[in-house]
């Protein structure tokens, strides 16, 4: 009897912890309309905590001599409101032939529109398969959460710009390139990996250290 009751308990236990873990898998619900940030004075609250303007200085930005894309987040990091809205946006700027590495992000999937040009994108599912399509204005692309996944412009005379649509207010970024090459994990350890020798492998973090231009 004392060890079914152990069993039980162990049961609901587990069952609750990983109750626990799905719950917390997305952005968690508040009880109030929205958050207002720490700091500001509840009766002062106006139009301008629900505006992002963010985005304007990309009106100014120079893509001259660069060969990754420019991204601009409005997540709740930026855009504080956004707490608890479970959403966020991200502007995308891609130079001629430019591209956004492959990378992931954690927390939620990403719905791509592309505003102008054209952009080839694609992801990899859980199987290893990939998926490849060339969007247009105004088409979109759905990358699922937690899935590798990049953009690049098949052009190379024109900019090309999208928006990206997360259904989290702090979907997070991990990019490969960065995670793995940038990240401190030992040339040894890289090269055994990916099957290739030190010498190789410390090109890559070389390149990796320098800021794109």
């Amino acid at each position: 009897m004392g060890k079914l009751l152990n069993f039980t308990a162990f049961t609901i236990i587990l069952a609750l912890a990983n109750y626990s873990i799905l719950t917390n898998a997305r952005d968690p619900d508040i009880l109030k309309d929205f958050l207002i940030p720490t700091g500001l004075n509840p009766t002062n609250i106006t139009s301008q905590l629900f505006t992002f303007t963010g985005f304007r200085e990309l009106q100014n930005a120079n893509l001259t001599g660069k060969t990754t894309a420019l991204v601009s987040k409005a997540s709740m990091v930026e855009f504080p409101v956004l707490e608890g809205q479970g959403v966020s946006v991200a502007a995308l700027m891609y130079p001629p032939s430019g591209m956004n590495p492959p990378h992931v992000h954690p927390r939620a999937s990403e719905l791509l529109i592309v505003i102008q040009g054209v952009l080839e994108v694609g992801f990899v599912d859980s199987t290893n398969k990939l998926f490849v399509q060339t969007l247009e204005v105004p088409d979109m692309f759905i990358f699922p959460k937690g899935l590798v996944h990049y953009q690049i412009n098949t052009r190379s005379d024109s900019p090309a710009y999208a928006l990206g649509m997360f259904g989290s207010a702090n979907a997070g970024t991990v990019s490969l390139p960065s995670s793995v090459f940038e990240s401190g994990i030992s040339a040894q350890v890289l090269a055994q990996a990916f099957k290739t020798d030190v010498e190789t492998i410390s090109k890559l973090i070389a390149a990796n250290k320098i800021p794109d231009t």
